[in-house]
């Protein structure tokens, strides 16, 4: 999002009025005067023409240094101007015009570089709206709360003109369960933006995550009253059943699911309101109708397989289980896991990422996590046991678990490979050796499951299962909960 120190014509009169009143610490001859003339002229080649004797001449001097990174960004050379901003950096560290130069590109870029940059500015102007500002959204995006809502909080009215930014401090006081002050920026974004439908449903969304449901239900019935997305709906359905209104909860899922039968989720938020209401069957009937159009929906399976085994139809909810399973293999695994294989999957491109993976355990071959990525990318390839890929994942997997044994995910994958490759006791003594550490991994609850009955032993399994669609169960919430944030949405600035 923008956010700027200054303008690029406010900053460069500011810059000279510095110059001219000898406020950057040396006189403002004829040569700086040429310079600031042709900046001011948006002459920038000129500049930069000026500049080059200029500094062969006082190779240390910071001004000079910095007005070349002016010259530069004028220009939009980001990277030439840095380079100046860093020059004048190293002969004058303080120098406030380099910092918020070098603080501007550095942020724009997305680079963690802007956070000490931002911190010295702090130090040199403890009041600095913009710095905190700008640390407060880079904390925001790391998922760092704690500092954001500091920042933020010190940000003044800068995030008047920042939806935005403004969005992000709400939904880290959400998240930190500040939900009175959540609610009153939520309130601020949606008075600023009274026609915007995620406005408004994005402080419904914290009305009802506060527990104020009265309020949630009247902040969103405008939305309900004027046809409808489905995102409206589905919130709106979460409120009714939040304020014990099934009835009216059930009936907007329904036409939800009418208005467009294709989202999964919609199905997924109808069978968790069967259950709550110990209506097993017809959510499953549900979930059937939605399987018709969604053969290949995980979300879908797991679901169904929740309700089958609170039916005791526990062979069909291990059936249902293994789909979701073969269609989305991530579906047993750790949110953390998840996101670092899928951030090495390097965008569906396993041969790349095994590429990737490959070239920095070149460089560090004692990375358990590294041979334990290795081992996910081959397994998720489905190569045949006996093959020489399988067996390098195999190999991967063990020498994994070797130089990091509380590594669960690399237990994890390597019960899959026994599996595969029929060894089914030791893929349940994986599983169970993770299941000490971790009692409802999905992953390994449903692996154990696989090996005990590959081994005829049959008597733990209903007990498994029971514990695996618990676990499901509140993965599924959790995942409500995410989506949830996902409501609180507002326009960008």
């Amino acid at each position: 999002m923008k956010l700027n120190f200054l303008s690029y014509e406010i900053f460069l009169i500011v810059l000279l009025l510095m110059i001219r009143s000898n406020l950057c610490g040396q006189a403002a001859n004829e040569g700086v005067r040429s310079i600031s003339s042709a900046l001011s002229g948006r002459e920038f080649d000129k500049a930069l023409e000026l500049l080059r004797p200029a500094l062969q001449n006082a190779p240390n001097n910071p001004q000079l240094w910095m007005l070349q990174g002016l010259a530069f960004s004028g220009k939009d050379d980001t990277k030439s101007a840095l380079a100046s901003y860093r020059h004048a950096l190293k002969s004058s560290p303080d120098y406030l015009p380099a910092l918020e130069g070098a603080a501007q590109i550095e942020y724009e870029a997305g680079n963690e570089d802007a956070v000490s940059l931002l911190e010295q500015v702090l130090k040199l102007r403890p009041a600095d709206v913009t710095s905190h500002a700008m640390l407060a959204v880079m904390a925001e995006k790391k998922g760092d709360c704690a500092t954001a809502v500091k920042h933020f909080s010190l940000s003044g009215r800068m995030l008047d003109s920042q939806p935005e930014a403004l969005q992000g401090y709400g939904v880290c006081l959400l998240k930190l369960k500040q939900t009175e002050e959540a609610i009153q920026i939520f309130q601020q974004l949606e008075a600023a933006r009274p026609d915007d439908p995620r406005c408004r449903r994005g402080l419904a969304a914290v009305q009802l995550s506060a527990g104020k449901l009265d309020e949630a239900l009247a902040t969103i019935k405008p939305l309900l009253d004027a046809n409808p997305d489905v995102s409206t709906m589905q919130l709106a359905a979460a409120i009714y059943e939040a304020d014990k209104d099934t009835p009216n909860a059930v009936k907007i899922l329904r036409d939800a699911i009418v208005k467009d039968p294709m989202q999964a989720a919609l199905y997924v938020d109808f069978a968790e309101l069967a259950m709550d209401h110990q209506s097993f069957q017809t959510g499953v009937e549900m979930i059937n109708a939605g399987l018709k159009l969604q053969p290949a929906a995980a979300p879908l399976y797991v679901a169904r397989g929740v309700l089958y085994v609170q039916l005791a139809e526990y062979e069909k909810a291990e059936t249902d289980f293994q789909q979701a399973e073969k269609l989305d293999p991530s579906q047993g695994m750790s949110a953390a896991a998840e996101g670092m294989l899928a951030e090495e999957e390097n965008q569906n491109n396993p041969d790349q990422a095994l590429a990737t993976v490959r070239d920095k355990l070149a460089r560090k071959p004692g990375d358990a996590f590294l041979w334990y990525l290795q081992a996910a990318i081959l397994s998720k390839k489905s190569a045949e046991p006996g093959s020489a890929e399988f067996e390098r994942g195999l190999n991967s997997a063990q020498r994994a678990v070797t130089l990091q044994p509380s590594l669960t995910a690399a237990r994890n994958v390597l019960a899959k490979y026994y599996l595969d490759a029929g060894k089914s006791d030791l893929a349940a003594k994986e599983c169970r050796m993770v299941l000490e550490q971790a009692p409802s991994d999905q992953s390994a609850l449903y692996h154990l499951v696989i090996a005990l009955r590959k081994t005829n032993n049959h008597a733990e399994i209903p007990d498994l299962l029971k514990r695996l669609a618990r676990a499901r169960q509140e993965a599924t919430r959790q995942e409500g909960e995410r989506n949830r944030y996902k409501l609180v949405v507002a326009p960008g600035g």
